[in-house]
C-alpha cells in the first residue's frame, strides 16, 4: 500500500492510500490512531477519476512524467499561458502565521476562506477583490515587495505553539482597506513547538494546512504531509528512533 496524496484541512484532512487501483481515504481525525511504518519511496504515480494509477521510478514524491507545475502560482500578472483563461473574480489576502509572518496570497473569491485553511493560516483579511486571476497578480507582485508571499514549513511549525502578536497584525493592516477579517481555531493545543519528523504512526492531535500533528510516547510530532507521498506503508508501528522533546521526560 503507498501513501498517494493527501487532503489539507480545509478538504477534510485525510491520507489518501492504495495498492493501485481504487483510492482510499484514511480519516485524519483528532483522537484516531494511525500506526503504519514507511517502506521504500517511489513515485507516487497520478490519481486519474478516483484511481491510482503507480509509477515504480525511483523519484519522489513525483518523477518527471508525474510532475506537474501550476503555472498560475508563478504568474506575477504576465499570463505565461497560450492564453488567459482566469476570468473569474480573485481576492487578494493578507495570511498570519504565529507570531509574525505575514504572507500576501491571492485565491479565486469563492475559494477564499477554504484556501486560508488549507494554507493553516492564523488570521487573514481579505484586502482586494478583482475580476480575474492577472490583476489580482499584479497587485500581489506589489505587495510582495514588502510581505512575504511563501511560507517555510518550519515557520508553519512554530506557529503551532505561539500566539498571532496581534500588535504587529494590526500594524500590518493599516495599509489596507479590510473587506473582510478572518480568524481560524485549527484545534491544535500544544505548548511546546512539536518536533519535526517524518512518521505515519501515533494519535492525531489535529491538521493544520498540511501539517499534521500526532502524539507518541508523551512528545508530539509535526509531519508535513507531503514529506510522506510516496512511501510504500505496512501495517505497523514505526520502529524509527525518535527525537523526544524535554517535556516527554517530566
Amino acid at each position: 500500500m503507498q501513501l498517494v496524496g493527501y487532503e489539507p484541512s480545509g478538504r477534510g484532512s485525510a491520507m489518501l492510500v492504495s495498492d493501485g487501483g481504487a483510492v482510499d481515504r484514511v480519516a485524519l481525525e483528532a483522537g484516531n490512531v494511525l500506526s503504519y511504518s514507511l517502506g521504500t519511496r517511489h513515485c507516487a504515480g497520478t490519481i486519474d477519476d478516483g484511481q491510482h494509477v503507480p509509477c515504480d521510478r525511483p523519484a519522489a514524491p513525483y518523477c518527471e512524467y508525474h510532475t506537474s507545475t501550476w503555472i498560475c502560482a508563478r504568474c506575477t500578472g504576465t499570463c505565461l499561458k497560450d492564453e488567459m483563461d482566469c476570468y473569474e473574480e480573485h481576492a487578494v489576502y493578507i495570511a498570519a502565521f504565529a507570531p509574525d509572518t505575514f504572507k500576501v496570497g491571492v485565491t479565486k473569491h469563492r475559494r477564499l476562506e477554504t484556501r486560508l485553511r488549507e494554507q493553516g493560516a492564523d488570521r487573514a483579511a481579505h484586502v482586494h477583490t478583482v475580476s480575474n486571476g492577472r490583476i489580482a497578480r499584479e497587485i500581489e507582485a506589489e505587495i510582495a515587495a514588502r510581505l512575504v508571499d511563501r511560507v517555510r514549513t518550519d515557520a508553519k511549525v512554530d506557529a503551532l505553539a505561539s500566539e498571532v502578536d496581534e500588535t504587529a497584525w494590526e500594524a500590518v493592516l493599516e495599509a489596507f482597506d479590510v473587506i473582510d477579517r478572518y480568524a481560524f481555531d485549527h484545534g491544535i493545543d500544544v505548548d511546546v513547538r512539536p518536533v519535526r519528523e517524518t512518521i505515519a504512526s501515533g494519535t492525531v492531535v489535529g491538521v493544520k494546512g498540511r501539517l499534521l500533528v500526532v502524539e507518541r510516547g508523551g512528545t508530539t510530532y509535526a509531519v508535513d504531509m507531503r514529506d510522506l507521498v510516496g512511501y510504500e506503508l505496512d501495517e505497523g508501528t514505526t520502529e524509527k528512533r525518535l527525537q523526544s522533546s524535554l517535556g516527554s521526560f517530566g
